[in-house]
């Protein structure tokens, strides 16, 4: 690796210290490379046993007072390792596994195209596609993965980079300002992407691999599909939020009508059985519905004030 820049992967930890010793205590970086753990604070305990497996890996630790979310998380670690004097930031799940080849093959792509939001391919540990590309589809606000662009050929789309692991340049991060912390969990990488892509930059799937072991941080149990109330919760609520950042007020009316039928295919990942199992999915979701709806009436009371100040002027 002695030809790349500087360059950090930045892990972001919330009670996930077991993932660690399990994926990125496997990383193998060494100069100019490093890894920055960032431990959102969840208990004594675990933050001691993330400062423990630090100090066993060599690596560098940020640690916060509070759970700032993974975009918070993300934008600490990278503040550390800009301070360090890191020219390419590298995201990693605490679930991913990352091989020096594929990180090579990352760091390099951007190296030479600063302008560049670079992704790997990730699998599943069982080998199965877990993100080849992915488009976010403006008509209705759902995010698909590459494989249904023929599908839907023709629809209006935006390309988006996973968070689960990516490669940006200090230069074009900065230029972004990282990464937008209202999200707090999801949709932050889709809303990276689409400032990326209007700030001039390009997005890549790079030939490299990433094993992802799905669901690890928020399944409610390692053996189910079913996913965590904050899983359904920001993923419904950040759909709208995403929507009045973006989009015009036409498109964030029709996204706000359809959110309850969304919402619960949202719900449906995680399959049928946990919604007679548990009333938690379903808090989620009508959770999530209730503040995307907060925050479009709080959008439209500001479009209203601007539009009043404007027309005084």
């Amino acid at each position: 690796m002695t030809d790349l820049p500087p360059f950090a992967v930045i892990v972001v930890n919330f009670s996930s210290s077991a993932l660690l010793r399990d994926h990125a205590a496997s990383l193998d970086v060494v100069p100019p490379g490093r890894v920055i753990v960032v431990d959102c604070f969840s208990g004594a305990a675990e933050r001691e046993r993330v400062r423990d497996l630090a100090i066993e890996r060599g690596w560098e630790c940020v640690l916060l007072d509070a759970n700032e979310g993974f975009g918070g998380g993300t934008n600490a670690g990278a503040a550390r390792a800009l301070e360090l004097g890191a020219r390419v930031l590298v995201g990693l799940n605490p679930d991913a596994t990352i091989t020096p080849v594929a990180l090579t093959s990352l760091v390099a792509a951007v190296a030479a195209d600063p302008m560049l939001l670079a992704s790997p391919r990730i699998v599943q540990s069982g080998g199965e596609p877990w993100f080849i590309g992915a488009d976010l589809y403006l008509d209705d606000g759902i995010p698909r993965g590459a494989r249904a662009r023929e599908r839907f050929a023709g629809a209006e789309r935006l390309e988006w980079a996973t968070g689960a692991c990516f490669a940006i340049s200090a230069e074009l991060w900065a230029r972004l300002s990282g990464f937008d912390e209202e999200y707090f969990l999801y949709w932050e990488d889709i809303d990276l992407s689409h400032r990326a892509i209007a700030a001039g930059a390009r997005l890549e799937l790079v030939d490299a691999e990433v094993v992802h072991d799905q669901g690890g941080t928020h399944a409610e149990r390692r053996s189910s599909r079913a996913k965590s109330e904050l899983y359904y919760y920001y993923n419904i609520r950040n759909r709208m939020l995403y929507a009045v950042k973006h989009l015009a007020d036409d498109d964030v009316r029709r996204w706000a009508r359809s959110s309850a039928r969304i919402g619960y295919a949202v719900l449906l990942r995680g399959g049928r059985r946990q919604l007679v199992a548990s009333w938690r999915p379903w808090r989620g979701y009508l959770r999530g519905l209730r503040d995307g709806r907060r925050i479009v009436r709080a959008h439209r009371r500001t479009a209203a004030r601007a539009h009043e100040h404007a027309g005084r002027r």
